[in-house]
């Protein structure tokens, strides 16, 4: 529950009047240029979603330091797995982390409007669950995406936390990384939910952290998924 003391009612005014039209049209603008960016190459239209987040880390405003820059090979895909504080995770992964990459999206989203298209021409990878052949055409997608130092960023607790608290580690994660034969790379997000944990009536201004941690191969864990999955979320946890 956030404080309700003179911040926050100082901050309602500047919330409702700037952050959330900002927000608005941040968002349909970015979505536009990234479907038209995504004719001339995804990686122009990368970047529009790089400035979207930046935007929304400015307007809030959500200062993000990153730590452990130096565990990323840029030549290298990697499956990245974070903890899950806040809807700010987004902006705080996509205008941060400083590398290539694309989200994981349930295939219903590809029918939302602009937002939808923008991410099927920026590249993201919608998952179709409908069957195993469905899912197994969306691997084949996905590793034709994944390559040259493109990753892809998942939630392996799968919802929002909304607190500092790691909550359990689903499988889908990590039989990702087998199936793509990808290390993982753990990162920590530290803060987010202090920006906002449930719902807009949360959203506050607040400094948060990314803590890159070291690449794990997913190969030496062969046939260990709880042990992978075990070394994974110790690796976030220490960055809590």
């Amino acid at each position: 529950m956030v404080e309700r003391n003179w911040k926050y009612w100082l901050y309602q005014p500047y919330k409702w009047l700037i952050v959330i039209p900002v927000f608005a049209v941040d968002t349909v603008v970015g979505a536009l240029y990234i479907a038209i960016a995504a004719y001339i190459s995804r990686r122009l239209s990368f970047y529009g979603g790089v400035a979207w987040a930046k935007v929304m880390q400015w307007v809030t405003p959500m200062p993000v330091t990153v730590i452990g820059r130096e565990n990323i090979d840029k030549k290298q895909s990697y499956v990245i797995a974070a903890n899950h504080q806040s809807a700010y995770d987004i902006f705080a992964i996509f205008g941060s982390l400083g590398i290539s990459f694309r989200w994981i999206l349930k295939k219903e989203l590809r029918k939302a409007p602009v937002l939808g298209y923008a991410c099927e021409r920026m590249g993201h990878i919608f998952i179709d669950r409908s069957s195993k052949m469905a899912a197994y055409r969306s691997m084949q997608n996905a590793k034709q995406i994944l390559s040259g130092g493109t990753s892809v960023v998942i939630f392996p607790e799968g919802t929002r936390s909304g607190s500092s608290e790691l909550g359990t580690f689903k499988h889908g994660a990590f039989k990702l990384a087998y199936s793509l034969e990808l290390p993982i790379l753990p990162v920590t997000i530290k803060d987010t939910h202090k920006v906002m944990s449930k719902g807009l009536s949360t959203l506050m201004p607040h400094r948060a952290e990314l803590i890159i941690h070291k690449p794990i191969d997913t190969m030496q864990y062969i046939d260990r998924q709880d042990d992978l999955i075990r070394v994974t979320r110790e690796a976030i946890a220490s960055g809590l």
